[in-house]
């Protein structure tokens, strides 16, 4: 279904992001800065890269340059039909985008130097086959606290009523169980704060928190959320990732 979600999504706003207007808070350190920090420190001009949901390219093309190859895949076509309208219009040469499964990709053994996902697929086993021998896996993922007052409020949603299970140390246990070891992890909470109720009603028709979020079946639901969660900041909005690096024996 999540497929279906990011081609409707690609389709209604062109790309993945609805212009839904929040700013953030981070108490300890902004995850997807410290997420690029660490990519950035094993990335080489020589070295190949594989990026594992790619989505519409955004984040891809911004570390381009780091790299000398990178390949990245969905399996959206509307996200990768986006992606490659923007690398056309930036004139970027060392990226393809491809239409391949993570969990079972066509790449030959000890492919890459780098793989890495950005709130995408996280099939370890195929990292361990694709990646060369020391090659690295960087990634940041949702945590399992993450929109849990929301989720709870609406009886449903991405990965509803898990929140006692840690996330990042079932990654942590999957990567160590797929032969490697593990260099950074580490969990982060933070805020986002909407600016206006209509501004949280955008935001969700373009994440997969609800993928079967619809403005009017839900508006007294999220009438609720903001009722309760609203502040002087905004709409409070708690969030949960987690950033993870590790090496293949």
């Amino acid at each position: 279904m999540t497929t279906d979600f990011y081609n409707k999504v690609a389709q209604k706003f062109g790309n993945y992001h609805t212009g839904a207007k929040y700013f953030s808070e981070f108490p300890n350190g902004e995850p997807e800065k410290i997420f690029k920090e660490k990519l950035t420190a094993i990335s080489g001009k020589k070295k190949t890269a594989l990026d594992v949901g790619c989505a519409d390219g955004r984040f891809t093309i911004s570390v381009a340059p780091l790299f000398q190859k990178i390949t990245a895949i969905d399996l959206s076509q509307g996200m990768l039909e986006a992606a490659k309208k923007l690398q056309q219009e930036q004139s970027i040469n060392n990226i393809n985008f491809e239409e391949q499964n993570a969990s079972q990709t066509n790449y030959a053994d000890d492919s890459f130097d780098v793989a890495y996902s950005r709130r995408g697929p996280t099939p370890y086993h195929e990292f361990q086959r694709v990646l060369k021998s020391s090659g690295y896996f960087v990634g940041i993922n949702i945590g399992e606290k993450d929109c849990q007052e929301i989720k709870e409020i609406f009886g449903r949603g991405q990965g509803f009523n898990q929140w006692h299970t840690s996330a990042l140390e079932k990654a942590k246990q999957n990567l160590l169980e797929n032969n490697f070891f593990i260099i950074f992890a580490q969990d982060y909470f933070y805020n986002e704060y909407y600016q206006s109720p209509e501004d949280l009603d955008l935001f969700l028709q373009g994440v997969p928190i609800f993928e079967d979020y619809d403005p009017e079946n839900d508006k007294k639901m999220l009438k609720s959320y903001v009722a309760k969660f609203s502040i002087k900041k905004g709409i409070k909005f708690p969030r949960h990732r987690f950033v993870i690096v590790a090496q293949k024996l």
